[in-house]
């Protein structure tokens, strides 16, 4: 196996402090509203990961919480950003259904050209750009209708790939892109978390990705933001940094865990903003 030339390039993100962050309803199998949640923790996690980017280089905007939604923390949910056009997430479940508007206010508000979703979908969580194209989940939260809408919107090949693991119910607890770089894009993903068809369209694409063990999913690793050459990852996600050093990428550990608690990692707290 080669390893990876890394081609790294500054990125904006998009996050949102975990102010209200609570787990006080259960829509994946993550959540469970017995389990006492520190939301003190869960802020000061947030920051230590907002600052990691700061400190690779990268910009960070911010988008206010709003109280009621505990869940806007994972920023990723509430659009899709692609060569500057903003596909709005529309929620599967109502009590995340308010974020989608916030979301899309924050970017018109800045002058972001945008455009209202008629189909349910949950932003950057099932849609992934690699390279040309944009890998994009369903099975759970995103219909396959979302992905015929985004295609037609920004003109790039829209991949559906089938999520069949509750557990791993956006594409984004289950893939990691590496590098988006057309010429030649990596990800690394969790072959059981596909229906066969999905996983047999992955091994076309990408004979070459990392493949994460189950013990990598399990603590969310694969819920992890590359810049093409540094990966921030779960901690607790040891096979797969030794296999991303064997790439020639450099892991960078930043513990979420309080936020697992809600269902989401690194990925989840964090929405690209590609102009």
């Amino acid at each position: 196996m080669t390893a990876h030339a890394p081609g790294r390039t500054a990125r904006q993100y998009l996050m949102c402090e975990p102010t209200h962050y609570t787990v006080s309803y259960e829509i994946n199998p993550w959540m469970d509203r017995t389990r006492h949640t520190d939301a003190d923790l869960a802020v000061r996690q947030w920051r230590r990961l907002r600052d990691t980017y700061l400190d690779l280089g990268h910009t960070v905007e911010t988008i206010d919480p709003l109280p009621g939604l505990p869940d806007m923390v994972y920023a990723a949910n509430g659009a899709t950003v692609v060569d500057g056009v903003v596909y709005s997430a529309r929620f599967r479940h109502p009590e995340r259904q308010p974020e989608g508007p916030a979301y899309q206010k924050w970017f018109a508000d800045r002058g972001w050209v945008t455009h209202t979703a008629e189909q349910v979908n949950e932003g950057e969580g099932d849609m992934l750009v690699v390279g040309r194209l944009i890998l994009a989940g369903t099975g759970f939260r995103t219909s396959r209708a979302a992905h015929a809408e985004l295609q037609e919107l920004v003109g790039h090949p829209v991949i559906s790939l089938e999520l069949v693991d509750p557990h791993y119910y956006h594409l984004d607890t289950a893939l990691a892109v590496l590098s988006a770089d057309p010429e030649d894009p990596q990800i690394a993903y969790y072959p059981p978390a596909f229906s066969p068809g999905s996983r047999a369209v992955l091994e076309q694409l990408f004979p070459d990705a990392v493949l994460a063990t189950e013990q990598d999913a399990a603590v969310l690793g694969l819920n992890a933001v590359s810049d093409g050459e540094n990966v921030v990852v779960a901690p607790a996600a040891t096979h797969l940094a030794g296999a991303l050093r064997e790439r020639g990428y450099t892991p960078v550990p930043v513990d979420t865990s309080e936020l697992l608690k809600g269902g989401g990692g690194a990925k989840c707290c964090t929405l690209e903003l590609r102009r």
